[in-house]
């Protein structure tokens, strides 16, 4: 109930204030287990991502967040678990197979910590054991704006437009292996290469623009026959 509650609360808010824009909401299973790969660029991140969605999300969160007063005790409530990045922490891994095994959804930032906006960090191997370990399909997720929301450093959140974008589930085979595990993880980042890449303008050059009005100038409108105007 508690989760429920300060999801709806956090979409109204982000759709308000941040005019949040969430596509391809339809790709995340509605239940059983499921992995969420998204890259990182706020600590904002997981709320963004988790707001659009009915159904509850947990991650894992550095283990200093949660000796912050006040502010560790929400995120645990809120379905976070600390996880130790000095090292490889084998509970954390235990505990996300565990959750994954009961069918809940799990996101994970397969980078391993905070990026600039537009680029994409090399991915760590994590994500991709956890995909081949648990089977779970993996929903690659582009985030944007975050960055600009609550950078590092800053304490307040800033006026910036964001979106999230889920993109259909990867599957793959139970293989076991650090290099498998480390080409799953990067299957996943370029999957969320493609959406970023997909959310790009089209540049359109001042030649290209020139001839394309050329041609405008050029058409008889005469010429054009209503039945082959599609």
């Amino acid at each position: 109930m508690f989760y429920a509650s300060c999801r709806a609360l956090t979409h109204g808010i982000l759709r308000l204030v941040f005019r949040l824009e969430a596509a391809g909401v339809g790709y995340v299973p509605t239940e059983g287990p499921a992995i969420l790969a998204s890259n990182h660029l706020s600590l904002f991140d997981p709320a963004v991502v988790g707001a659009p969605l009915a159904r509850e999300l947990h991650y894992m969160a550095k283990a200093e967040l949660f000796r912050v007063p006040l502010f560790g005790g929400l995120i645990r409530a809120l379905n976070a678990h600390p996880v130790d990045r000095s090292g490889s922490d084998a509970a954390a891994l235990r505990l996300a197979l565990r959750l994954l095994d009961d069918g809940q959804a799990l996101l994970v930032f397969p980078e391993g910590t905070r990026g600039a906006e537009p680029h994409l960090g090399p991915a760590q191997a994590g994500t991709g054991m956890l995909a081949a370990l648990s089977g779970a399909p993996v929903v690659p997720v582009l985030l944007a704006g975050t960055g600009r929301v609550l950078p590092r450093g800053a304490v307040w959140p800033r006026p910036a437009r964001i979106s999230v974008t889920y993109s259909r589930p990867l599957r793959f085979g139970k293989e076991r292996g650090k290099a498998r595990y480390q080409a799953i993880s990067d299957e996943i980042m370029a999957a969320i290469g493609r959406l970023r890449d997909d959310r790009r303008p089209v540049k359109v050059t001042s030649s290209a623009a020139a001839r394309v009005t050329q041609m405008m100038a050029q058409t008889d409108p005469g010429n054009l026959s209503p039945g082959r105007i599609h």
